[in-house]
């Protein structure tokens, strides 16, 4: 079976505070995009489920999220899962904001449950996928929604109007722990206009949507990082792009663009200095 794991993008992120459980609560909308991992799964070989990718450097084993999901699905299917191969093709960057772990997570969890004769409804692959990572139960739905909590509270909201997307991941990573460790810390001086992001969505206004993308972890970043995230998002802007904004807790940034012609260019600007530089569009 074959099946692709779309990208991730947050057209808006808002943390509200921390809870008693240690995590956040979290108000972001999401949206998904065709730069996609793609999976090859395969049953009769051996025993258990091995991984592997294209990437030497991520992990083949439980540490995987992709294997991770495969266990999850057997137990809530309540059937084995056994003498499976994953094979990924990773196009998604990594640590870059955009949850390729956690697409692929969901990606296995569909297949499997067409594999299996769709034993689970979308809701219960949902939940499994909560118990693999937060952003998985996003992942199974796609699309564009409102996440809520943990981001495992969704709800589906009209389709960001389609449009190209200009998506560029600087030369490093950051750490997410560090990143909410900070936010704690810190009084945050703008939030996203999530109301108007909503509003927007449902009146099909592409440039309203664009002008209200926001995520509060820019603030956080370290100063070098946010600099240069602060520069691609200008480069955006300067060759057309409707709005842009980081994804996630970064360090990947896009924008909206409504012609296919000025996002080319901004695309051909970014990649010549940024290998993990994408022209994409939303699905």
């Amino acid at each position: 079976m074959e099946a692709l794991a779309c990208a991730k993008l947050n057209l808006t992120l808002d943390v509200l505070g921390k809870r008693e459980d240690g995590y956040h609560e979290m108000r972001m909308v999401m949206t998904s995009v065709d730069l996609a991992d793609r999976l090859t799964l395969e049953f009769g070989a051996g025993a258990g489920v091995s991984i592997r990718t294209n990437l030497g450097f991520l992990p083949s084993d439980r540490r995987n999220l992709a294997w991770a999901a495969a266990d999850a699905f057997a137990k809530a299917a309540g059937k084995p899962v056994d003498g499976l191969s994953i094979a990924i093709d990773k196009q998604i960057p990594v640590c870059a904001g955009m949850a390729g772990g956690s697409s692929d997570a969901a990606a296995v969890l569909r297949a499997l449950n067409r594999w299996a004769g769709e034993p689970l409804p979308q809701g219960a692959l949902m939940a499994a996928g909560a118990l693999v990572g937060s952003d998985v139960p996003y992942c199974v739905l796609g699309g564009t929604a409102l996440a809520e909590g943990r981001g495992e509270r969704l709800t589906a909201l009209a389709a960001l109007p389609p449009c190209w997307v200009v998506v560029c991941k600087p030369d490093f990573s950051v750490s997410t722990p560090e990143l909410f460790a900070q936010i704690d810390r810190v009084k945050l001086r703008r939030r996203p206009d999530t109301a108007g992001m909503l509003e927007a969505l449902e009146h099909g206004d592409l440039a309203g949507a664009a002008r209200r993308m926001y995520n509060v972890f820019e603030d956080v970043l370290p100063e070098r990082r946010r600099n240069t995230v602060a520069a691609i998002k200008n480069t955006l802007i300067q060759w057309g792009a409707l709005g842009a904004t980081m994804s996630g807790t970064g360090p990947t940034a896009f924008g909206l663009f409504d012609r296919e012609e000025q996002a080319r260019l901004a695309w051909e600007a970014l990649r010549s200095e940024y290998r993990d530089t994408f022209l994409t569009h939303t699905v």
